[in-house]
């Protein structure tokens, strides 16, 4: 909890040079349910980030920019220096950077602060107010204490979606909004989502098996060695073939798809015993199959698309329609970002959590999260880059919501994937701007 709080609910904490880069936190104090004036409160994080290169006055006099972080469940990024689009982003604006609901130094919703909430009737009670609705509530307390002005919002994958529902409720707050890999649909059920993404993810798995053939093979010999022998990862829980093809996240980015080859090449050692999985591969696979770091990305997974409609384990659902995904495929392919019930027997940072994800899983009276015809009288500047084959965020669906969206200014590329702007922020961000006037 957040001491020394006003009675505003803001406090300014401490301001920091770094190099290129000026930062100062600020706290607020915000309702968990913005619809009851009796609700209890949570604490939200936001970090500011101004360059250097401009005086006290004339950091006052910069319009602000809220940057909103992929995920659920992703805190705001930590930057020493600034670089790729908040460099650009610098060079006009004062950069908020939001830890959303959850995540860093907001009020923590993990394993251990759901516990003291109670049973999971009560955590999955209270994680129906961190999906974008609230999240979009918070910014405009936020935006209100700190300027009072319309700002610009960037919003980054799930970022972008909370953009939109921000577009849909709180309009009058923004002067321009910016999105990268983040159209979300606007209707239907999660399952038009899954099985999307799902083909988009096999086609990945085959131009990445084109440019690395030998990788094939070390696939398919990782997946049937677990089913055969014990490999525990570091944490002391074994190793399944299933929880392996989450190594696949690495398929949606530019550069880090390359990345995945030296992951494998090495995978192997010989012992007196046979073949076993190398340290380094255990070492490095630990953190990309655990969601220690951010279990709201499990738990809130689907519910970011749900809408009057339970989710029911969607992606689980949709699966059987693709068996080439399935651990026990004669050549199984890698997975993507989907969430499936299993996880939360498999990793022991989600297991407490199951029951809860359960019920959330099977909630059918999800609110709104966007206003089609609001959308469709939109007055702010928007632009959007929508990737070609993100396997994340389909380009259809990305397509048809933009459709929807009036004045809004779509930048559709082929050559970035879902973390684009990592790979090349700067021109990205600067693209948008244009495209917003």
């Amino acid at each position: 909890m957040i001491s020394n709080t006003t009675s505003s609910g803001y406090r300014r904490g401490n301001s920091y040079a770094m190099r290129s880069v000026l930062t100062t936190d600020h706290f607020f104090t915000v309702p968990l349910d913005h619809r009851d004036a009796d609700s209890e409160t949570i604490d939200v994080f936001a970090r500011e980030y101004t360059s250097s290169d401009f005086s006290g006055n004339e950091v006052s006099q910069l319009p602000w920019l809220l940057f909103l972080q992929g995920g659920p469940g992703g805190r705001g990024v930590r930057t020493t220096q600034l670089s790729g689009w908040m460099k650009a982003a610098a060079k006009r604006f004062r950069i908020l950077m939001l830890d959303q609901r959850g995540t860093g130094l907001s009020s923590p919703a993990d394993a251990a602060t759901l516990a003291a909430r109670g049973g999971p009737e009560e955590q999955a009670a209270y994680l129906t107010h961190f999906r974008a609705d609230s999240i979009v509530a918070d910014a405009e307390m936020v935006r209100k204490q700190l300027c009072g002005e319309p700002w610009t919002v960037f919003g980054q994958s799930y970022g972008g979606f909370c953009v939109l529902t921000y577009l849909s409720f709180a309009p009058e707050g923004l002067e321009r909004a910016l999105i990268t890999g983040g159209l979300a649909p606007l209707t239907g059920s999660p399952d038009q989502v899954y099985e999307a993404t799902f083909r988009r993810v096999e086609e990945r798995n085959r131009e990445y098996f084109d440019w690395y053939p030998g990788d094939r093979a070390m696939v398919t010999r990782i997946a049937r060695h677990l089913d055969a022998v014990v490999e525990d990862l570091p944490s002391g829980e074994r190793l399944t073939a299933r929880r392996f093809q989450m190594v696949g996240s690495f398929l949606g980015g530019n550069t880090r798809v390359d990345a995945l080859h030296f992951l494998l090449e090495d995978a192997f050692v010989a012992t007196p015993d046979g073949p076993r999985l190398s340290a380094s591969f255990l070492w490095q696979v630990a953190a990309l199959v655990t969601r220690a770091a951010n279990p709201l990305y499990a738990l809130m997974h689907e519910s970011i698309y749900g809408q009057g409609a339970a989710s029911n384990w969607s992606a689980e659902r949709m699966l059987k329609a693709f068996p080439q995904f399935l651990p026990g495929a004669e050549q199984p392919l890698l997975t993507g970002e989907m969430v499936y019930p299993w996880y939360f027997e498999e990793d022991p940072a989600l297991v407490p959590l199951r029951r809860t994800a359960d019920l959330l899983a099977g909630k059918e009276d999800w609110g709104p999260l966007y206003d089609v015809e609001r959308l469709r009288r939109n007055t702010v500047p928007a632009a959007a880059a929508v990737y070609r084959d993100d396997i994340y965020v389909d380009r259809e669906l990305s397509l048809a919501t933009a459709r929807e969206v009036s004045g809004l200014a779509v930048w559709e590329t082929p050559d970035f994937h879902h973390d684009g702007i990592a790979d090349d922020g700067e021109a990205i961000f600067e693209r948008l701007i244009a495209l917003t006037g």
